[in-house]
């Protein structure tokens, strides 16, 4: 994936969130005392980020844009040494960057935050990928991500090779056990939304059964989720819903069970443990005299 991949994602609201974290985040540690009281201001230091396992590297772009709040006065210099997307071995150099080491040290544990924490993301988003190689199933995200840092880890997803359910609350209208059982049933709900908004954004249901998912197929709606439901329950459910309705499974859905779900038939198959649950990969900053 691109730089450009990453221009393309962030872009006004998403670009926005993402410098506003990454300003917190600097904001959260300070000044940085020990670098100041060590290195004088034009002490120049070269600095290389290093791959210390196996890992799908997430998350370069985000050096430039970190240095922009250290290095007003653009002193450092960044060289990649590897594609954002690369698979990398251990011991894989990925950047190197010269600059005032004072500069390099604030940003230091920021940048290594954010790429070891999004290439954790993608690395285990690909491996669920690759156990549905043998099917037209779709891996999806969910929402299921650190607040603040939502469209990082979606970014990081799409490294992974996955695609992206909705980013917010506004793409799509989803229609959960809790919004079904406060309004009484699938049908009013549905067309509860259908009254108040015109147009109307795509309606997703959360079906728990049978009798859920043939009241979704009537209400003529853009897609239906199979919620926690086994495999020979979703198969049958998958069956009797029509080509115009996308299907989607979810709920407890592990590498070991993926691949088999997906022989069920859905369009898709959303895991929240992608974000929610992926290790951050090991990186690590080693500082040299220029």
């Amino acid at each position: 994936m691109s730089e450009n991949k990453f221009d393309t994602f962030f872009q006004a609201e998403a670009k926005m969130f993402l410098m506003a974290t990454i300003r917190v985040a600097l904001s959260e540690d300070g000044p940085d005392l020990t670098s100041q009281g060590v290195f004088e201001p034009d002490d120049i230091a070269n600095a290389q980020i290093i791959a210390k396992e196996d890992t799908i590297i997430a998350g370069l772009p985000l050096i430039p844009l970190i240095l922009e709040f250290t290095d007003k006065d653009k002193k450092c210099k960044i060289h990649l040494n590897v594609n954002e997307g690369d698979k990398v071995s251990a011991g894989t150099l990925v950047a190197a960057i010269q600059g005032p080491a004072v500069l390099l040290l604030k940003a230091e544990r920021i940048m290594l935050n954010f790429i070891s924490h999004l290439s954790g993301i993608a690395t285990l988003t690909n491996k669920y990928v690759q156990a549905l190689d043998h099917s037209e199933t779709i891996l999806l995200d969910t929402r299921k991500t650190i607040p603040g840092l939502r469209y990082p880890e979606k970014y990081a997803v799409l490294v992974g090779g996955a695609q992206n359910h909705r980013l917010n609350l506004v793409e799509m209208l989803m229609l959960k056990d809790n919004h079904i059982d406060r309004a009484g049933s699938i049908t009013l709900a549905v067309n509860k939304l259908r009254a108040k908004y015109e147009p109307c954004p795509p309606i997703e249901v959360e079906c728990r059964n049978q009798k859920e998912v043939d009241e979704a197929v009537a209400c003529g709606v853009e897609r239906i989720m199979l919620d926690n439901m086994t495999f020979d329950e979703a198969k049958a459910s998958v069956a009797t819903i029509p080509d115009s309705i996308e299907t989607e499974i979810s709920g407890n859905v592990t590498l070991e069970t993926i691949a088999k779900l997906a022989e069920a038939g859905p369009d898709f198959i959303s895991v929240g443990r992608i974000t929610h649950s992926a290790k951050c990969s090991d990186l690590s900053m080693q500082i040299f005299a220029a």
